[in-house]
């Protein structure tokens, strides 16, 4: 099996569903489908409408640190 962008195991989530809309605050389903038992029929993953985790802070260096 091929694997997929992101993995195979991608959590059901309306936020990175090809048929979700936002508008504004609010984002609805425009299959008019709702998570049941937390899945949707309709799902289907489209890995544009993911939002990138914000970069780790980097840590700070002393000039100590890069003595031998």
């Amino acid at each position: 099996m091929k694997k997929k962008l992101f993995g195979n195991n991608i959590a059901v989530s309306c936020v990175y569903c090809e048929h979700s809309k936002t508008e504004g605050e609010s984002q609805y389903c425009t299959k008019n489908k709702s998570l049941k038992n937390g899945k949707c029929s309709k799902f289907k993953y489209n890995p544009i409408m993911r939002e990138p985790k914000g970069m780790a802070p980097l840590k700070s260096f002393s000039k100590e640190d890069f003595e031998l």
